[in-house]
C-alpha cells in the first residue's frame, strides 16, 4: 500500500498536471506494460466531459493493479522524458524509497486501513419498507435509496447484499446492475464491512418490520472485535437512515416529504467503528417519496465525488453533513432543517477508490 498511498495523496495534483496531455501519459504507461492493450483501448476510447476524467480513470486503473504497478508508475513519472512533458511534476514529492526500518514502527493516524481484497468487502443493506403495525407507515421512496447504495458501493468494489424485509418475509438479494438472486459461493468478509439500515426509528433505536425496536449500540456491538472475529482491526461502517425522534427542526413538512419516525497488539472491542445517522437525537429525518431520503441520496453523491478525489470516508461524511444541512423542507428558508450526525472510533483513515473489474 506504500506506493498506492503516494499516488492517492498526490491524486488531485496529478490530475491537474497530467491532464495537459493525457494521450502522452496513456501511451507511456502502455509502452511500459503497466496496462494491457485492451485497457489502453478502453481508456483511450471512453467518453468524458473533460480531460481530468480520463486521468481519473487511468489513476484508478493503476491503483487497482496493486502496489508494485504503482511503484513502476511512480518510476515512470521520475524519468526525464516524462518530466520534460510535464515539468510541474518536479514540484511533487513522489520519491518512493522507503526508509530502512530497524525497529517496529508504531502506526500513525495518517496510515490508512489496508483495503486489498477482491471484493474489497461486504455492504449489507437492510431495507424495511412495510410494517405490521399500521402506526408505522410504508416507507415509500426507500427503494430508491437502496438502489443508489447498491450502485455506489458496487462501484467502489464491495459485494452488495440486500435484505428486503416485507412483514417478516426475508428476501436476500445481490446487486449486479440491479438486485437479483444471490450469487454463489457464500460471501466472504473482505477488508471492509458496511451496514446500511433503512427503517423507521426513534431516539437511539431502529424499528424492525414487526415494530420491535433494537438499540443502535446493540447493532454495532454485534460486530465488535474479538479473538475469533474476521473483522477485528477492520473498519466497520454503519449508515443509518431513520428518525431519532418526532421533533421537527422548526417548520412544516411539504406534502411530498415523509418522516422516518416511530423512531500483537490488541484492539479495543469497540474500535474501528463508524456510525453515521441521518439526524441528530430527538429529531426527524426526511425522505422524498419519489427521489429517496435527503441523507442517503447526499451520501451516494458525495461518495462518488469524494472517492474519485481520493478523500477518506470521514471527510466525505463531513461533506454530507454540510450538504444536508443546507437543504430546506419548506418554502420559508430556515423553518425545517436536518442535521446528520457522525460517531466513530476509527483508528486510521478509510480510503475507497472506484474499482474497475475489467481485465
Amino acid at each position: 500500500m506504500f506506493h498506492i498511498n503516494i499516488i492517492r495523496r498526490n491524486k488531485t495534483a496529478l490530475l491537474d498536471i497530467l491532464s495537459v496531455d493525457r494521450r502522452r501519459i496513456l501511451q507511456k504507461v502502455q509502452e511500459h506494460n503497466l496496462i494491457t492493450n485492451r485497457e489502453y483501448r478502453n481508456l483511450n476510447g471512453i467518453y468524458k466531459e473533460d480531460e481530468e476524467g480520463h486521468i481519473v480513470e487511468l489513476l484508478d486503473k493503476i491503483m487497482g493493479k496493486g502496489d508494485e504497478t504503482c511503484q513502476h508508475f511512480l518510476d515512470l513519472l521520475e524519468t526525464d522524458d516524462i518530466k520534460g512533458t510535464y515539468p510541474e511534476l518536479k514540484s511533487l514529492q513522489l520519491r518512493h524509497t522507503s526508509p530502512a526500518v530497524t525497529a517496529p514502527v508504531q502506526e500513525t493516524c495518517d496510515e490508512p486501513y489496508p483495503v486489498n481484497t477482491i471484493p474489497r468487502g461486504i455492504c449489507l443493506i437492510l431495507n424495511n419498507i412495510n410494517f405490521e403495525n399500521n402506526e408505522l407507515k410504508k416507507r415509500r421512496g426507500s427503494e430508491k435509496d437502496a438502489e443508489s447504495l447498491g450502485e455506489v458501493f458496487s462501484w467502489l468494489g464491495l459485494r452488495v447484499l440486500i435484505d428486503i424485509s416485507e412483514l417478516q418475509k426475508l428476501s436476500l438479494k445481490e446487486w449486479s446492475n440491479g438486485f437479483g438472486d444471490l450469487q454463489k459461493p457464500p460471501p466472504k468478509h473482505g477488508d471492509v464491512f458496511i451496514c446500511c439500515i433503512l427503517s423507521h426509528g426513534k431516539k437511539e433505536v431502529v424499528f424492525g418490520t414487526d415494530k420491535k425496536t433494537i438499540p443502535i449500540k446493540d447493532v454495532t456491538r454485534t460486530f465488535k472485535s474479538s479473538n475469533n472475529s474476521p473483522l477485528t482491526g477492520k473498519p466497520k461502517i454503519f449508515l443509518i437512515q431513520a428518525c431519532q425522534g418526532n421533533d421537527y427542526q422548526r417548520g412544516v413538512v411539504e406534502k411530498d416529504l415523509e418522516t422516518d419516525e416511530g423512531s500483537v497488539g490488541s484492539v479495543p472491542e469497540e474500535a474501528d467503528v463508524l456510525v453515521a445517522i441521518a439526524t441528530v437525537e430527538n429529531c426527524a429525518s426526511f425522505r422524498n417519496t419519489a427521489k429517496g431520503s435527503w441523507f442517503i441520496q447526499s451520501l451516494c453523491q458525495q461518495l462518488r465525488e469524494g472517492c474519485s478525489r481520493g478523500d477518506d470516508i470521514h471527510s466525505i461524511l463531513q461533506c454530507v453533513n454540510s450538504d444536508v444541512s443546507q437543504k430546506e423542507g419548506s418554502n420559508l428558508p430556515g423553518l425545517i432543517k436536518q442535521m446528520p450526525e457522525i460517531r466513530y472510533t476509527l483508528r486510521k483513515k478509510l480510503l475507497l477508490s472506484p474499482f474497475n473489474t475489467e481485465a
